[in-house]
């Protein structure tokens, strides 16, 4: 610890004896510093053992006297020292009266003991204790480092707690608690996700100190990593602000921890390129080549039932339906530089695969992210926890704009998600087509994520919506929609009218109030001006799907 009054006070060497302030001999001293000024307070930093002869103090003026030692207290000193036998053979009364009603220690210097000394006295006392903390600092880094090795994060969170004599947590990308020491600490650390969101949008490395959740502790947050975006946070708290060997031991956690959830680019450029490989060759039909790839890397993730999922930016999805080109079904290599899961504000690919794959860590189960091109392909366990974070992903952030009504920063971009329904190894290429399906649906209806169990569950009518196959209702019908506006009949009507009653003229008549005679000329009428015969059942199809493509725009 480092030196107090007390430990000047009790070294045999210096002779000090105490004049007033008794009850406060326990404060820490920060330096001795001589000034003979009659007020050194601007040069004070708080802390310090103001030596002093009275040079240039009326020590025995009351009123000099009291102002003089208010003004050394507000400024932090923290003890006076009066050496004797120089100015004054003893402390004058009025300068030990004015540092009892201050409180403040006034310690008498013999003419034999020099301030240097004193000053050499507080100096090897500091490095002493400056020596101790680093000592202490190197055997809790020795320590820290060999409960990481052994027992991984877990034991190294127990270590901490233990040095600092207070409790620590560890969060992971998305700021969800992945283990705290002790036990009980989890519940406190979970009320302090929101602190931590809030640090992982800075730049790394940073930092911050906010109050526990109940005002009972004082909690240290630094992130961990390496990028532009943390990939977890650390969470330290304790009753008191924290000593040197303290905060040697949080440097080493946060070094070791960084090294432990911070992946090298190199290997995780390395997996990346694995994972591609593998997706490539399921998408290949080759699911035991797949599993021969990777090992056990993914787990059972390649035996199990499975989810394959499609997500894009809003805007690469638009340029993608307005491009000429075919729906591709062998992704292509990642690149070899940023992180699946590097998130950031503008990047909502990374801010997916980022919730996944924490989900996925924390539930224990195995996922695949393939980054490919302007498009993210996963491959998470159906039922798991990785498929519930996408599901309730990108619709929540969607209904948090819309309830907010704000618009996206000029770096950010809305997230389209498609999803397959569940296949096994064998099956992949076909999972793909379905996401495909899926994400191209929730592109043209402003959706952020679409199913394709919805695609096979719903109905046919409203992808009619889309502007083609209403520009094909339109050309389909036009000839008929000029013959009824000249005042001829009713065609459009009446071939509605016969459609709905699958070509019963009874029924089709009654429901128009005509003769069915009428109706039948009607439709003759129809395929002479089509020059199609309504006894095909394509004919049929066509012209009744072109009648609910017009209906559902208002036509």
């Amino acid at each position: 610890m480092p030196p107090t009054l007390a430990s000047l006070v009790h070294h045999s060497a210096l002779k000090l004896s105490v004049r007033a302030g008794e009850d406060r001999l326990d404060v820490p001293v920060r330096w001795a510093h001589v000034s003979e000024l009659a007020d050194p307070v601007p040069y004070m930093e708080g802390g310090e053992l103001l030596l002093i002869t009275a040079l240039k103090l009326d020590a025995e003026d009351p009123q000099a006297m009291r102002r003089y030692v208010k003004r050394l207290v507000g400024a932090g000193v923290v003890g006076l020292g009066f050496a004797v036998g120089v100015n004054y053979d003893e402390i004058p009364k009025a300068l030990v009266d004015a540092a009892e009603e201050e409180g403040l220690p006034l310690l008498e210097v013999p003419r034999r003991t020099p301030f240097i000394a004193i000053s050499k006295a507080v100096s090897a006392a500091i490095a002493a204790d400056q020596y101790r903390a680093v000592t202490a600092g190197f055997a809790a880094q020795r320590e820290l480092t060999r409960q990481a090795l052994n027992e991984g994060p877990e034991g190294l969170l127990a270590a901490l707690a233990g040095q600092v004599d207070g409790w620590a947590a560890l969060y992971d990308a998305s700021g969800a608690v992945v283990a705290a020491a002790p036990e009980w600490a989890m519940r406190r650390a979970a009320r302090l996700t929101v602190d931590v969101e809030r640090l992982r949008e800075r730049p790394a490395p940073a930092s911050a100190v906010v109050g526990g959740p109940s005002g009972e502790d004082r909690v240290e947050l630094h992130s961990l990593g390496t990028g532009r975006r943390p990939r977890a946070a650390l969470a330290v708290g304790t009753a008191t602000a924290l000593g040197t060997a303290e905060r040697y031991a949080v440097h080493s956690a946060i070094a070791l921890l960084t090294l432990t959830t911070e992946r090298s680019r190199s290997l995780h450029a390395a997996e990346q390129r694995l994972g591609a490989a593998v997706l490539r060759m399921l998408l290949a039909g080759q699911p035991d080549h797949a599993r021969g790839v990777a090992g056990e890397l993914y787990g059972e993730l390649l035996d199990a039932p499975f989810r394959l999922i499609l997500a894009e930016s809003a805007s690469a999805s638009a340029a993608r339906a307005h491009a000429d080109g075919h729906a591709r079904v062998t992704p292509t290599p990642p690149p070899a530089v940023a992180p699946a899961a590097a998130g950031t504000k503008g990047d909502p690919r990374g801010g997916l695969a980022e919730t996944v794959e924490s989900a996925a860590a924390r539930a224990g189960e195995a996922v695949l992210v393939v980054p490919d091109g302007e498009r993210l392909v996963v491959l998470a366990v159906d039922g798991g926890a990785a498929v519930a974070a996408c599901q309730e992903y990108a619709p929540a952030v969607q209904a948090a704009r819309a309830a907010t009504r704000e618009q996206p920063a000029p770096d950010e971009d809305e997230l389209v998600v498609g999803m397959s329904a569940p296949a096994g190894p064998i099956a992949t290429a076909a999972a793909y087509k379905q996401a495909e399906q899926a994400l191209s649906v929730a592109r043209r209806r402003g959706r952020s994520l679409v199913e394709h169990e919805e695609l096979a569950a719903g109905s046919v009518l409203p992808l009619l919506a889309d502007d083609a196959v209403r520009a094909f209702a339109d050309g389909l019908l036009r000839a008929l929609r000029e013959h009824d506006a000249t005042g001829r009949g009713d065609l459009v009507a009446s071939l509605r009218a016969w459609l709905s009653h699958h070509g019963q003229w009874d029924a089709a008549a009654a429901d128009l109030g005509v003769h069915r005679h009428t109706l039948r000329y009607r439709m003759r009428r129809v395929e002479e001006i089509l020059g199609r015969s309504l006894d095909d059942p394509d004919v049929r199809m066509e012209l009744w799907l072109a009648l609910k493509a017009t209906a559902a725009a208002g036509e």
